[in-house]
């Protein structure tokens, strides 16, 4: 029986006694942790601060700024760090403090200072999504509306309509942007923009930390081009940055911005009060013990986020990916059913069209959605408004994005909660084991490559194309000559030379020229290096509903595919790959669907090898080939399989680094274990081994990939008709590369340290409850009858030359 409304307990304090008592939850809690709240540290207002900016602050009831922002201000104006760790004027200062720490205002009032000081001084903010900029440039204008002030703050996007570009290119000191439109529609134009490089005075980039791996090294050549570009108009801008808690901070923001690390001040101390936090890790019961399955960590998920939601606690829930939230979506509307109404839940994730992101937005800072389930999409500063819990389904790959997630509720300063729940996979359950590695290890480190060849030849050429270079030999250039990025002087020649070699620039009297009729910078894509979005069109209505990225394309939309929308179904009905469009129709079916994809890694050229134990370790550049070849149909609520289909798409390449370890066929032979079962056995090895090397190096899951091989790059694959009968002669590999085009470095650092690795695998494996095998170590066997885990002790017991 239902409770009269005036009855049903409401509140996240009456929820988490509901939890604590439960004898079906509580037994779930793998760690439970309280958090006590933190008293604020304040600083007296700058005494150096425009009266229209402390009266902005005043009017606001802000008559004191903590501490961090109090330095941030006198780091950014070159005047003495309260904290004297810091001298002179820096070239980059760094605010890595927790979400809802006013980071914001470290950046605004320094900026607006200057401006009221100046009107000709010009500032420049990076965001990294189109949604952040737009949120900030509401906070800003508020600021200076409350201060007074006639500065024009204007966001120049792909959204901004034409007459607003002319104000932001001539008129308008402070302008909001993101890297691709800086990189593809401000720097190669920077003569229209004379104005503002030319009276420079701060780049503030936001959200430091997402400013990794591929999209990290293509923003570190964006900034590269700026300075270079500041420095023809007469400008040198110092940098303010703001990054959410990473564990290289100073490290990174150098390599990003081409300084050195003794030119970067580092403000990493919070003044902030900060409210409680009640931590629960939810590790689902185990469902079958044999296999060491657990339930369902989605039903899992929703079962607490509705506990939440009937409590009237605003919640939002983080899915791993796009159908995962969408599932969720659907089995919280459906559990809920007349308890809430659909509009109040929500999900927020790429591929919803932009009208549609900023709507929900404004639903939950006004309060009228209750619960948001989204992707990563949600985990930057963008404003939200006032929520309770988060709910994380699954450990998101790191440490820093858990609490990054995490510090999107009591943003206010009260009571909130922080729930990660476990899935099965090797990487949470690991977790679940040792829940301190969570709660005592530092954030990960954020790590670039703004060396990787491809990339930086990419940024020479828009370089080249928005400026000539002057690179006289040697002798003839007394005054030195130009330089990019992290190139020398010879070596930024050399480049050039190659460049002109090919056509694309010319050189008269040791200055290189743009000679080519492209336009480079519309050729580099600084998210990746695919191709464009694919339109989604419903064919009923004869509308865009949606868009996904090339790569995404190939699993979510392929025909026949059940693309999930807002907790609706539609049926893929037919993909034009050429003209980058899905027509899909509204369905009602009682599944989804799930693609099925294999990879092929070929060796391009090694690097180094060593031998490890009785395998061969080496590492160097690969090709790794990715194919949809099917698809799974898997029943709503209950997850069962009901059915397969077949895909046929074009593959998927991209050319990395990798590390592989080879074990030698007479290994396996000589210890009497048979091919099949060392092959899946090996399988199950490779997968332990990736969630170790993911630990051990702090990087994200997500960052590695793995599979099976033959580092003979034969195009045969390891598959399951493999399984059943290898041919002779085959020496599994097992691959473990960077999951990023070009590599940043991860494959060498797992080369480097792969005995330290083989080693930790071997103890995960080995102490492991389970028998044959289960999913926190090897996974269970693909075979059936194999006892997966024995015999992967056995099997890294000989690899590493213990036997």
């Amino acid at each position: 029986m239902v409770d009269a409304p005036w009855k049903r307990r409401s509140g996240l304090e009456t929820v988490i006694d509901d939890w604590t008592r439960s004898r079906t939850v509580q037994p779930c809690f793998a760690a439970d942790r309280l958090f006590s709240a933190k008293d604020g540290t304040y600083a007296d207002l700058p005494r150096s601060l425009a009266p229209e900016l402390a009266a902005a602050l005043h009017n606001r009831g802000i008559d004191a700024l903590y501490d961090h922002q109090a330095r941030a201000w006198a780091l950014a104006r070159g005047e003495a760090d309260p904290e004297r760790t810091f001298e002179g004027q820096a070239k980059a200062v760094v605010v890595a403090t927790p979400t809802a720490s006013g980071k914001s205002l470290c950046f605004h009032l320094p900026v607006l200072q200057a401006i009221v000081t100046d009107p000709d001084a010009r500032a420049i903010y990076v965001y990294p999504t189109k949604a952040l900029s737009r949120d900030q440039e509401a906070s800003l204008r508020e600021l200076v509306g409350d201060a007074g002030l006639d500065v024009p703050a204007v966001v120049y996007d792909g959204d901004t309509p034409g007459d607003a570009r002319r104000v932001a290119r001539e008129r308008s000191p402070i302008v909001l942007t993101n890297p691709d439109m800086l990189h593809a529609g401000i720097l190669p134009h920077h003569a229209n923009w004379s104005r503002t490089f030319q009276a420079l005075k701060y780049v503030v980039i936001d959200e430091l930390h997402t400013y990794r791996g591929v999209f990290g090294s293509h923003m570190a050549h964006v900034i590269s081009r700026l300075r270079r570009i500041a420095q023809f108009h007469g400008s040198d801008p110092v940098f303010l940055c703001a990054t959410a808690t990473i564990g290289n901070p100073r490290a990174h923001a150098a390599r990003l911005i081409g300084v050195d690390e003794s030119q970067v001040a580092l403000i990493d101390e919070s003044g902030a009060p900060r409210g409680q936090r009640r931590f629960f890790f939810y590790n689902p019961p185990v469902v079958n013990a044999e296999l060491g399955i657990r339930a369902s960590y989605l039903k899992s998920a929703v079962r607490l986020a509705s506990d939440l939601i009937r409590a009237q606690v605003s919640t939002i829930v983080f899915g791993q990916s796009r159908n995962s939230v969408e599932l969720m979506l659907k089995y919280l509307r459906d559990g809920l059913g007349d308890e809430a109404p659909q509009e109040a839940i929500m999900a927020y994730r790429g591929g919803y069209l932009p009208e549609q992101r900023r709507e929900i937005e404004r639903g939950l800072r006004a309060g009228e959605i209750l619960c948001v389930v989204a992707t990563n999409a949600l985990e930057l500063g963008i404003d939200i408004g006032d929520l309770q819990a988060v709910i994380c389904a699954g450990y998101p790959g790191s440490v820093a994005a858990m609490w990054q997630r995490f510090g999107r509720a009591g943003r206010r300063g009260e009571l909130s909660a922080a729930i990660l729940v476990g899935r099965s996979a090797p990487i949470d359950q690991y977790l679940a084991r040792d829940p301190e590695f969570l709660l005592g290890s530092g954030a990960e480190e954020a790590r670039i490559d703004p060396t990787n060849v491809e990339i930086l030849v990419q940024h020479l050429k828009c370089a080249a194309f928005e400026v000539p270079f002057v690179c006289k030999p040697g002798s003839e250039k007394p005054d030195g000559g130009d330089q990019y990025a992290s190139l020398d002087e010879d070596n930024t020649r050399e480049a050039l030379s190659f460049l002109a070699q090919h056509g694309v620039v010319h050189e008269a009297g040791g200055r290189f020229h743009w000679s080519a009729d492209a336009y480079p910078a519309n050729h580099v894509s600084l998210r990746s290096l695919g191709w464009d979005n694919f339109v989604i069109v419903d064919i009923a209505h004869g509308r865009s509903i949606a868009e996904l990225d090339w790569r995404a394309t190939h699993t979510m939309l392929h025909e026949q595919a059940i693309y999930q929308h807002d907790g609706e179904q539609y049926q893929v009905e037919k993909l034009d790959f050429e003209n980058h469009k899905a027509f899909v129709r509204k369905v009602d079916p009682d599944y989804y669907t799930d693609a099925l994809t294999y990879r092929r890694v070929s060796v391009i050229e090694q690097e180094a090898t060593r031998s490890v134990g009785m395998c061969q370790a080496a590492w160097g550049e690969v090709s790794v080939v990715e194919k949809v070849v099917g698809y799974k149909k898997i029943k709503f609520h209950t997850h069962e399989n009901v059915g397969y289909g077949d895909v046929r798409l074009p593959d998927m390449q991209m050319h990395t680094t990798s590390l592989w370890l080879t074990v030698p066929e007479e290994l396996y032979v000589e210890t009497g274990i048979g091919r099949a079962a060392a092959i899946d056995a090996l399988r199950g090895i490779g997968r332990a081994l990736e969630m170790v090397s993911s630990l051990a190096l702090m990087c994200e899951p997500t960052d590695i990939g793995q599979t099976l091989g033959d580092r003979s790059g034969e195009e045969e694959m390891p598959e399951r008709e493999m399984v059943k009968s290898p041919r002779p002669g085959f020496d599994p590999t097992i691959f473990l590369f960077d999951h990023i085009p070009g590599g940043v470095g991860i494959a060498e650092r797992i080369y480097e340290r792969i005995d330290e690795l083989l080693a930790r695998t071997h103890t995960l494996v080995r102490e492991c409850d389970c028998e044959d095998g289960c999913p926190a170590c090897v996974g269970p066997s693909e075979e059936g009858g194999n006892k997966r885990r024995l015999v992967a002790v056995r099997l890294l017991e000989a690899m590493r030359g213990l036997q």
